[in-house]
């Protein structure tokens, strides 16, 4: 985190430990909200001051990637214009573009374009900051980033532009996420957003099987779909809802999980076992994959599993691979566990949020012991 939000380093050679720039800062966004759910887990299973540190540390980087673009929407990332690494970010994000933007009185540029994914993953980790931190400065920080970005929102009815006017994203079609980030701040201002959430999900709840039916209907293809649709899912099934909004949500849920609960994903059980409670077989699974995951690299290595599994695509695994033998990648479980095919040089080094989320979600479930 160079400057307080989630960048992955690269380094000069796969063997080497020099630092030479820094990577996939488009979905830089969406993984600090990752960690900073990660870190609220950890804190409320250990008290650990580090981790209330950490958990401050990446409320601070949420802060900045709204503070940069000047009006309160959200930046895939964010760095000063004269950090070390600049150049090599924008050049790999120039699909996306640049803006400028101030934070704390200085110079810094962003990366636009923003995606609803940015916006979920933040919302999801604002959400167990706080369900899980009873920190004074934590709960007012996340009360104030929250009501900041749902205010922004819907000043501008769900649909998002650059500031070179070019389209960003909209909600339009995604009632469950949009009821996810209500949600959370209908609990932190009632006043304010009771009525747009009690209106909304009373009329758009059942909304949200539409989406998921059609996105289960492609299981391979962009497969972060799920990731998404997983932690949206959080927010709106772990805390209460008159019968008809919460059976409308479970719904959607079933569906989804009729079609990923076979997929050996971790952290997609482990948010199950948060929305649906214990299950032997399940929970078993994620003892073993968190296990597989250290066995795994930590670096971006070329994977290519084409002679080594059966295949019902050129491209495709017939049943999901291994944990330690899937393809390297930025956050595991939001990559397809049929993809044989993936990786890169060697040079880029993950997080590794993919196992402490899921980790101290267990820990906190009683899933794992230590």
């Amino acid at each position: 985190m160079p400057h307080a939000g989630i960048l992955d380093p690269v380094f000069v050679s796969p063997d080497s430990d020099e630092i030479v720039s820094y990577s996939r800062c488009g979905d830089s966004a969406i993984w600090t909200g990752h960690y900073l759910a990660a870190q609220a887990y950890r804190y409320k299973v250990t008290k650990s001051p580090e981790a209330l540190d950490n958990i401050k540390g990446a409320l601070h980087g949420i802060r900045i990637l709204f503070d940069v673009t000047g009006n309160d929407t959200l930046a895939r990332c964010a760095f000063p214009e004269d950090a070390w690494y600049a150049a090599d970010v924008l050049s790999e994000e120039s699909e996306h573009g640049f803006h400028h933007g101030v934070v704390d009185g200085a110079k810094w540029l962003y990366v636009g374009h923003v995606s609803r994914d940015q916006w979920v993953g933040i919302y999801f980790g604002l959400t167990a900051a706080w369900n899980l931190v009873e920190d004074a400065a934590v709960r007012a920080a996340v009360r104030w980033l929250a009501v900041r970005g749902a205010n922004s929102l819907l000043k501008r009815n769900w649909i998002l532009l650059d500031p070179d006017g070019r389209f960003s994203t909209t909600f339009w079609g995604r009632a469950d996420q949009q009821l996810m980030i209500l949600k959370l701040v209908r609990r932190l201002d009632e006043d304010h957003f009771s009525w747009d959430y009690r209106w909304m999900s009373t009329t758009m709840a059942a909304e949200g099987i539409i989406p998921i039916s059609a996105e289960v209907t492609s299981p391979y293809s962009s497969y972060f779909k799920f990731n998404l649709d997983h932690v949206t899912f959080y927010g709106l099934l772990t805390s209460g809802d008159n019968s008809y909004v919460s059976g409308s949500y479970r719904k959607a849920w079933n569906i989804l999980r009729n079609t990923t609960d076979d997929h050996q994903n971790a952290f997609f059980d482990v948010i199950a076992h948060a929305i649906d409670g214990p299950d032997a077989g399940r929970d078993q699974g994620i003892r073993d994959m968190l296990q597989a995951w250290l066995k795994r690299p930590s670096r971006n290595t070329w994977v290519d599993l084409r002679s080594e599994v059966p295949l019902c695509d050129h491209d495709r695994a017939c049943a999901p691979i291994a944990v330690q033998q899937r393809v390297t990648t930025d956050f595991l479980w939001q990559r397809s566990p049929f993809q044989v095919l993936g990786g890169g040089y060697g040079t880029i080094e993950t997080a590794g949020i993919d196992y402490i989320l899921p980790y101290w979600m267990a820990r906190y479930h009683g899933i794992l012991n230590d």
